[in-house]
């Protein structure tokens, strides 16, 4: 059986961190240990809200007992989503690192999530800097959204030729990056690696419900996982999230109760190798 460590914020209403993520990867044959960096009653956006932290020591705590009870050895991939503070900026660098002294071939996705337009920042500058300088250079993919992608290779990313250029500006092996600026009222998602950059282009939408980031990047480790090619990849996270949103009908939260996520429940995007 394959386990995944998934380290992001947990909500109790809506659909965003944990309870947008986990969805994809809640299938037989996949063991989910899954750990809050903050709880809340909802996402920040809504006018009232609560909740507060994880500490980090608690977390420090629970994961040196999850390794006590031998489980942390047989966790094959990890995704890292909001982490709050510098702090568990640190923490998530410490288990990323335990687990790999026990499984050095372990997988690592890093979601970076730190923000968005209009609004920029939604983390401390401290906590964004850790992610920048502690996390990204140790994932094997990061998957950020047009401002995040900006923001932490101090490159203004306008379109998809200025996304590349940013993403091997910060030099990971593959950068998952979404909602970049293309052709009139149209988006794209890339996936740019190595030898190839693939493309999936999208409909820009007035209004789209908080957590599609945090299910494209579920959607991405469960292809990862399946050990899909990288086009697949790509096509697989993007038609999963508009087959979300197609189904959610407008709603200002996701909803993915009921939604199923094998090969045949939603149309994979259309995936071109694009060259700058």
């Amino acid at each position: 059986m394959q386990r995944v460590l998934v380290m992001s914020s947990y909500v109790t209403h809506g659909a965003v961190g944990l309870q947008a993520t986990l969805p994809p990867l809640q299938r037989p044959g996949l063991d989910i240990i899954a750990l809050p960096t903050i709880l809340l009653s909802s996402h920040p956006g809504y006018a009232r809200f609560a909740g507060a932290p994880v500490a980090p020591e608690l977390l420090d705590a629970m994961t040196a007992a999850l390794d006590a009870n031998g489980w942390l050895a047989g966790v094959g991939a990890i995704l890292t989503g909001y982490l709050p503070s510098a702090e568990h900026v640190a923490w998530a660098r410490r288990t990323v690192d335990r687990v790999r002294t026990l499984n050095a071939k372990v997988g690592y996705v890093c979601d970076p999530v730190l923000g968005d337009d209009p609004g920029g920042l939604y983390v401390s500058l401290a906590a964004a800097e850790a992610v920048r300088d502690d996390l990204v250079p140790v994932a094997g993919i990061i998957t950020p959204n047009r401002f995040e992608l900006s923001w932490l290779s101090g490159i203004d990313v306008t379109d998809p030729k200025s996304a590349v250029a940013a993403a091997r500006a910060l030099g990971c092996t593959r950068t998952a990056a979404t909602s970049i600026p293309d052709a009139d009222e149209t988006l794209a998602n890339l996936l740019i690696t190595p030898s190839v950059i693939w493309k999936c282009s999208v409909t820009q939408m007035p209004d789209v419900p908080h957590g599609t980031g945090d299910l494209f990047a579920g959607l991405l480790l469960a292809s990862l996982l399946d050990a899909e090619a990288d086009d697949a990849t790509l096509a697989h996270a993007t038609g999963g999230v508009a087959y979300a949103l197609n189904c959610g009908g407008g709603a200002p939260d996701l909803a993915l109760s009921g939604l199923r996520w094998t090969a045949d429940a939603f149309v994979p995007a259309d995936v071109v190798a694009w060259q700058t």
